[in-house]
């Protein structure tokens, strides 16, 4: 693939997974305990890190949390922060598991992203708020972390096992 279809399919997934996060930011949480999300921008997310490596989806990821919450109105904001820091930790975590771990599925590694991105998102709650009793919450964080994790990676899945799709990324099936 060319250095210029590169870029237009980037700047395509990028804008495909803004538009995501701005979307799931509009989705009202049906669970009782809020921060809590679906994380179906991080399949785009995922998809372009399984694809192409570390740089584009962490390119992927940055931007569309930039984007994601220009259009939220959340820019710079606690929101903000958080997204960025789940963003970027789960992205080295799961760029680092699709290097070097060969066992681990793309949903086993979809949901240690999913857990990644709830636990550094505590810490950055524990920062701002100076105290570590947040991560009393984990728990109920991640009864829907694994499963939509898991449903992330197998969102993934399907998607690079579809010959067509995978042609448009400039890669073989």
């Amino acid at each position: 693939m060319s250095k210029t279809k590169k870029l237009v399919f980037l700047a395509v997934m990028v804008s495909l997974a803004s538009a995501l996060h701005a979307v799931e930011m509009l989705i009202p949480n049906p669970l009782p305990f809020p921060g809590a999300k679906l994380g179906l921008a991080n399949t785009v997310s995922l998809l372009t890190l399984a694809v192409y490596g570390l740089k584009e989806g962490i390119i992927v990821s940055i931007l569309r949390v930039i984007l994601g919450s220009l259009i939220a109105g959340t820019f710079l904001g606690l929101t903000f922060m958080l997204s960025m820091s789940g963003a970027v930790a789960s992205t080295l975590v799961m760029a680092f598991l699709l290097r070097y771990v060969k066992g681990l599925s793309i949903v086993g590694v979809s949901v240690v992203g999913a857990v990644t991105h709830n636990i550094s998102q505590l810490f950055m709650v524990s920062f701002v708020i100076k105290t570590t009793a947040i991560f009393y919450y984990l728990p109920f964080l991640l009864l829907v972390a694994l499963p939509t994790g898991a449903a992330t990676g197998l969102i993934v899945r399907s998607v690079k096992r579809h010959p067509t799709i995978m042609r448009s990324f400039g890669k073989p099936s």
